[in-house]
């Protein structure tokens, strides 16, 4: 039987002590299964963003529980809360830093749209900085709904092509 071509998971089949599988299906499981976000904790959502940290909502459950403040060590940026213009380049820089492949989630109603802030000061969206790959809805969202991000975050890595990444500086 041919195997498909719209299989993503980590789907081995097992032969005495070998496991075959494909080698994106095993990359993007590592990738999905150990994402260290970065946090740029503007506002007020950095409070739910640190809540979703401890044993109430358990982001461990996700492999995302190492928050690393230093760029070179994350590939996963959660900008949560206002960004300003003032903050909007050592944003930038900050994702300049990470490692590819990175990826950004832009929490909360300010980092997604300016949110109530329609002000000279205030950036309308932090997707005019950095690309952004999932938005959370709210003001301030939910812990649950930062995990729900994390989750479609998950599924878009695994349907990427692993090969691609390989090399991106």
């Amino acid at each position: 039987m041919a195997a498909s071509h719209t299989e993503l998971g980590f789907n081995g089949k097992v032969e005495g002590e070998v496991i075959v599988s494909r080698a994106d299906a095993v990359i993007n499981w590592i990738r999905t299964n150990s994402v260290w976000p970065m946090p740029m904790g503007l506002a007020c959502c950095a409070i739910e963003l640190m809540a979703v940290g401890n044993g109430r909502f358990d982001i461990a459950r996700f492999g995302a529980e190492v928050m690393r403040f230093s760029p070179r060590q994350s590939d996963c940026m959660i900008v949560a809360g206002t960004v300003t213009y003032k903050m909007a380049p050592q944003v930038r820089r900050i994702y300049d830093q990470m490692m590819g492949p990175k990826w950004v989630i832009a929490m909360g109603a300010c980092a997604s749209s300016g949110g109530m802030y329609r002000s000279y000061a205030t950036l309308q969206g932090v997707d005019r900085i950095v690309p952004v790959d999932v938005y959370v809805s709210g003001c301030p969202p939910r812990p649950e709904a930062l995990l729900d991000a994390l989750i479609k975050l998950q599924e878009k890595i695994k349907r990427e092509p692993a090969a691609k990444n390989l090399f991106v500086a």
